[in-house]
C-alpha cells in the first residue's frame, strides 16, 4: 500500500516513520535541530507549492531516513493513511 503526499508523490506505507504537523512540531528546539539537520545533509524533499503544512518522515530499510515537506495537513495524510488501511 502507498500514501499520496501531494504533487503525484506517493510513498510505500511500509516506510513511513511519522506524520506530523508543522507547525505545532517547529515550536521544539529538539525537532527544529533535526529539521536544521536533515536540510544540512539533504534529506529533505519539498513537494509543497505551498508553505508547508506536515513532513513526513520516512527510511527504506538499510537506507538513510528522508523527509517529505508536504502542503497537505497532517490530518489529511493520517486519513489516506487510516483508509489504506481498511481497504
Amino acid at each position: 500500500m502507498y500514501l499520496h503526499l501531494g504533487q503525484s508523490v506517493v510513498v510505500p506505507m511500509r516506510d513511513i516513520i511519522g506524520i506530523f504537523d508543522l507547525d505545532n512540531t517547529s515550536s521544539s528546539h529538539i525537532t527544529r535541530a533535526f529539521l536544521t539537520r536533515q536540510e544540512q545533509e539533504k534529506r529533505i524533499v519539498n513537494i509543497s507549492d505551498d508553505l508547508p503544512k506536515s513532513f513526513v518522515l520516512c527510511q527504506k530499510k538499510g537506507s538513510a531516513p528522508v523527509l517529505y515537506l508536504s502542503q497537505l495537513s497532517s490530518a489529511t495524510l493520517k486519513g489516506r493513511a487510516e483508509e489504506q488501511l481498511l481497504e
